[in-house]
């Protein structure tokens, strides 16, 4: 394991390899370097592969401030630019393909897999707006009440289970992450990607990854059968087998 500070911010990082194009492993929310392990180490003859602790995973420091997606991109390019990485080939998982996906919106791209990718935000209706509503009136009286330490409690209760094992900064950090939608530019996405669902995943649905392939101008997709938002990490030998068949031609 090796450290670098980008941007203030003490990274934990791993590098495989030490020749051919640049791949970097960016994992999810709540994940670390250690989920994408075995990538890296199938890669490692091809090519060379960095795989990071993103600001507030695993065991790099948390960042100053609340990140939004396009926080985590930059700091991403300013970590490639610290190794001199170009047109980099991205293999990211949900959160991590929100930020693979700003990333090559603005910087050149190689290729990209992603594989329970989020972005696509769902639309909402009434009863969700009414309990935001209900839950930022409760935050307010109590922060201007002499009740303040129950509004930890109220945080608590609320929110999905990764805002709820959050803290700090990155409980502000996941909300800007999960309103973060990429919808929008993802027809100005022009970089060949493979898509990688799982049958049955529920966080971010097979249904998304078929959108993002019609959107996308140069995407495929390969669905898992019976797997879910977890699949690339179940059936490694799987998924590695289909990493060498999309990539075999950068490296022969």
């Amino acid at each position: 394991m090796s450290e670098i500070v980008i941007d203030g911010i003490k990274c934990r990082y791993l590098k495989y390899g030490e020749k051919g194009k640049t791949v970097v492993l960016l994992h999810g929310w709540g994940q670390n370097i250690e989920m994408m392990d075995y990538i890296g180490q199938f890669l490692r003859s091809h090519f060379v592969v960095y795989n990071l602790d993103f600001p507030g995973f695993g065991q790099s420091e948390e960042p100053p401030r609340a990140f939004s997606v396009e926080d985590y991109s930059e700091w991403l390019k300013h970590f490639l630019d610290a190794f001199k990485v170009e047109d980099p080939i991205f293999i990211a998982h949900s959160f991590g393909c929100r930020v693979a996906v700003r990333y090559a919106y603005k910087y050149p791209v190689h290729r990209m897999v992603l594989t329970g990718a989020a972005g696509i935000r769902d639309k909402r209706g009434v009863d969700y707006y009414a309990k935001v509503y209900s839950y930022k009136l409760a935050k307010n009286v109590l922060l201007h009440s002499p009740f303040k330490n129950k509004l930890t409690a109220l945080q608590n209760r609320s929110g999905s289970a990764d805002y709820r094992n959050a803290s700090g900064v990155m409980r502000e950090t996941f909300v800007k992450v999960v309103n973060d939608d990429v919808s929008d530019i993802l027809k100005d996405i022009n970089v060949e990607t493979l898509l990688v669902f799982g049958e049955n995943d529920t966080a971010t649905p097979l249904e998304k990854g078929r959108l993002m392939e019609k959107l996308m101008p140069d995407a495929a997709l390969v669905v898992f059968e019976n797997d879910d938002h977890y699949a690339y990490f179940h059936q490694p030998d799987r998924f590695n087998a289909v990493l060498d068949a999309f990539l075999k031609r950068d490296y022969l």
